[in-house]
């Protein structure tokens, strides 16, 4: 196992930015769940060549999440219920807080497949192209 070094790239992969990229049908909607209801914020727009595309995440931060669209549609739905994105945060007061904010707009949790989650205070979400986000109420140790 190769050992973490916190905050710092490893050596045999010095890349400086990650991005999950993913196409959407919903484009408005997935953009109103992630910024309007999670509250992250959108940080780029651009479109050309029949795609649309949004990048959301924390300015400053190497890593984001990118939607696409495409005038032709996508290639379809989330692969499976267990396809998830997962936030962790220090304390439950603060997951709860987005829980509350996600519930005002109507947004309602799912069960998830694996009972860890669960056991460990995990609440999820479906989006708008049903992928699964999942709120951690605190923060999960890499290092035993």
């Amino acid at each position: 196992m190769m050992e973490l070094t916190d905050g710092v790239w490893p050596d045999v992969l010095p890349a400086v930015e990650v991005r999950i990229a993913r196409p959407t049908d919903n484009l408005a909607d997935v953009v109103e769940f992630y910024c309007g209801a999670l509250g992250l914020p959108e940080l780029y727009r651009t479109s050309g060549d029949g795609y649309e595309v949004v990048m959301i995440g924390l300015p400053g931060d190497r890593y984001h999440l990118e939607f696409t669209s495409h005038e032709s549609g996508s290639p379809g739905r989330a692969p499976t219920d267990e396809n998830l994105l997962v936030f962790y945060f220090t304390t439950a007061e603060q997951m709860f807080d987005v829980v509350t904010r996600l519930g005002e707009r109507g947004h309602k949790p799912v069960e998830l497949d694996n009972p860890w989650w669960r056991e460990h205070g995990a609440l999820a979400f479906p989006d708008p192209d049903n992928w699964r986000i999942v709120l951690m109420p605190n923060p999960v140790p890499l290092a035993g």
